[in-house]
């Protein structure tokens, strides 16, 4: 096939191999190659992403086996513990049911010892087990294992349901796009629409790849990217990004990026890595449980051993604390609690539009100190328009603006566009004359016979204009008509209507000091923060200089604090590495947001940062709680076990039932209040 270098196929596990000669032609090469091999082998169905099912079809029949030998095991259990039977008959029902709920924890224990791990919980509970039937206890033997696998079930539906609550986002990935080829539509793979295809997309369906609308007007639904419900207009030139939902009318689209390159991919890989970045917290409960667990194993050998040697003998009783205490000894309500509360809380956040990188980040964010914020996109619209007309001598308001318009009409500069924008009336082209750009100062242009300078301070002064700045604060573009002034126009941008509400918020919740980091003037950045609230201002910035800020702003805040950066993920990526946490806004459709930061907020509301805080808090209160809880309830029943007040059932609580409390706190951290 042309375009192929080679391909292969593996019987066994049903793929095919493709090596392409060009990366921007492999679509086109994946859509021919399925439709030879559905050709050849009639009914054969191709996939590009195997459904998850199809992956761990072996892995549901074992859990599925397994959960039926649990069952037979209870209800023998508790048949042997209702039914009167010889001794012998009740060994036998006993030794059964333990078999078929712990066999597999024994298998475990065994594959354990053979790799070197002998210290972990399959281990403790297939000692402290066989230990109990040694001695006679066999319904506690059993009682060990059976709440142990209860306590793993609580554990599956705990990960299963933090995991569903991230994996949402990937009901966001479209399974198929509808391609137009020579006035046909043919219904394809993602993977095989190639840049500058088209693609349409129906009411009601999922944009599947990143493109601009080319005809067609609608509305998107970008709940699945943004968190938020209000609808994007779209309309020819719009941008529709992969995962967005079309909401009426039918849309041509000209696919822009390549399915691996969307939105979508890359918010699913963000979103599936996030896991594997461990917070402190977590790494500290993996070392703690390397040292604890055979810590407790040696000195349940000691109890076992030295009091009945140097004291009573009674080495049947010494034993049996011994058991106990390696019961309880167990770590599982650390070991699965802490890594479960920080995916709950990554999940919550997801859920609000909100992707933090790894439970690391989310703890640090838990910790911020100091946020500093880039200005202008930011806390600003980076978008602007006239604020004030401060008309000169005779002219009006009227004139001064309709002499700035066709002065700066030609220009695409956006101070230009916004005072076009402001005349709002149609700029009559043969009314201007020559029209010279000034380099660095504005506009020479005549209009009507007159000349007409439209700039900074600088071309007034070149040209000798007497004029005032006593009345124009900021960004100003000053106008001068046959060399007499005739006023100016105060250019600003405006705030973000959540800007307020979200330093004000970020104060309410503890952030010490905040900060202003831009490359704005001084005047425009200090305006900026006395509306704001802001504590400081450093403006002229050029991004090297904002970054050897933020590292003297870090080497003043105190321990191990953070200091979080907020910036639009774009020219702002300097800064964003330097921070402890570099937080990226407007990440919907931006790659510099999504490759940049530690967390990535997908809409242009500067207060969702406090939503994040708010949810890495409350994943830390929950992960300590979780820590006191546990380590203090072991402590009490392992002390009691010594002293032979705590049994078998107790240890089995001190075990298995602060795991299931410790889960099920756990989970709380994916409800955002």
């Amino acid at each position: 096939m042309p375009g192929v270098i080679s391909a292969s196929q593996n019987a066994e596990t049903g793929t095919v191999m493709i090596e392409a000669s060009d990366a921007n032609r492999l679509p086109v090469v994946l859509r021919k190659a399925r439709e030879a091999i559905q050709s050849e082998y009639a009914g054969v169905t191709v996939s590009y992403n195997p459904p998850a099912d199809a992956e761990d079809k072996g892995e549901i029949r074992r859990k599925r086996m397994q959960t039926a030998a649990i069952s037979v095991g209870a209800i023998l259990f508790a048949a042997g513990l209702i039914v009167k039977l010889p001794q012998f008959h009740k060994l036998a029902l006993f030794l059964v049911a333990y078999l078929l709920i712990g066999g597999e924890v024994l298998v475990r224990a065994v594959k354990g010892i053979l790799k070197g791990g002998a210290f972990d919980e399959c281990f403790l509970m297939s000692i402290a087990t066989i230990g109990a039937f040694a001695i006679g206890e066999y319904p506690e033997g059993i009682a060990v294992m059976l709440f142990y696998q209860i306590g793993e079930a609580f554990e599956h539906f705990a990960v299963g349901h933090s995991r569903r609550s991230i994996s949402a986002l990937m009901d966001i990935r479209p399974d198929s796009a509808t391609l137009k080829s020579e006035e046909r539509l043919l219904t394809v793979a993602p993977e095989e629409v190639a840049v500058g295809e088209t693609i349409v997309v129906k009411p009601g369906e999922s944009v599947p790849l990143d493109g601009i609308v080319v005809s067609g007007v609608s509305a998107f639904d970008t709940s699945a990217l943004t968190g938020e419900s209000l609808p994007r207009d779209a309309a020819a030139g719009n941008e529709a990004l992969s995962g967005f939902v079309n909401k009426s009318g039918l849309l041509t689209i000209k696919v822009t990026k390549a399915y691996g390159e969307s939105a979508v991919s890359k918010i699913l890989d963000l979103t599936r890595d996030a896991a594997a970045r461990k917070a402190p917290s977590e790494n500290f409960i993996t070392k703690f449980s390397r040292y604890y667990t055979p810590a407790v194993v040696f000195g349940a050998i000691a109890l076992a051993v030295l009091p009945p040697m140097f004291a009573d003998g009674m080495w049947a009783d010494w034993f049996g604390r011994a058991l106990v205490f390696l019961v309880v000894s167990c770590p599982c309500a650390l070991v699965i609690s802490v890594p479960l509360s920080f995916f709950g809380g990554i999940g919550g956040a997801s859920k609000n539009g909100i992707l933090v990188k790894g439970g690391a980040y989310l703890e640090s964010l838990a910790k911020t100190d100091t946020v500093v914020f880039d200005k202008t996109g930011t806390l600003t619209k980076g978008v602007f328009s006239v604020k004030r007309i401060v008309p000169s001598g005779d002219f009006s308001a009227r004139e001064l603006l309709e002499c700035a318009a066709y002065a700066e009409s030609a220009s695409t500069h956006p101070i230009a566009v916004s005072i076009v924008e402001e005349y709002g009336k149609p700029v009559i082209q043969n009314r201007i004359g020559d029209v010279t750009e000034v380099p660095g100062s504005g506009v020479r242009a005549n209009i009507d016979g007159k000349i007409v300078l439209a700039g900074n301070v600088r071309l007034m002064e070149e040209n000798n204009i007497g004029f005032t700045t006593a009345d124009l604060k900021g960004t100003a573009v000053h106008i001068a008509v046959d060399g007499i002034y005739a006023g100016g126009l105060m250019i600003a941008d405006s705030l973000k209507p959540d800007a307020v509400s979200a330093v004000a918020g970020l104060k309410a919740l503890g952030v010490k000091k905040t900060v202003i980091l831009t490359g704005d003037s001084k005047a425009n950045a200090e305006k900026t923060a006395a509306a704001l609230g802001v504590d400081e201002v450093y403006a002229g910035l050029l991004p090297e200089q904002k970054a050897e800020r933020l590292e003297a702003i870090k080497r003043g805040v105190p321990g191990k604090n953070c200091v979080v950066f907020m910036g639009d993920g774009i020219n702002d990526a300097p800064v964003l590495a330097v921070s402890d946490v570099g937080v990226a806004m407007g990440g919907v459709g931006s790659d510099a947001a999504i490759e940049a930061a530690d967390a990535v907020l997908m809409t242009d509301e500067p207060s969702k940062l406090i939503t994040a805080i708010r949810i890495a808090k409350k994943t830390r209160r929950i992960v300590i709680q979780n820590v006191v809880f546990a380590i203090g309830v072991k402590a009490i029943v392992l002390l009691l076990g010594a002293l032979g007040i705590a049994n078998m059932w107790a240890a089995v609580f001190g075990d298995v039932g602060v795991a299931v409390i410790a889960i099920l706190n756990a989970m709380r951290a994916m409800r955002v209040n």
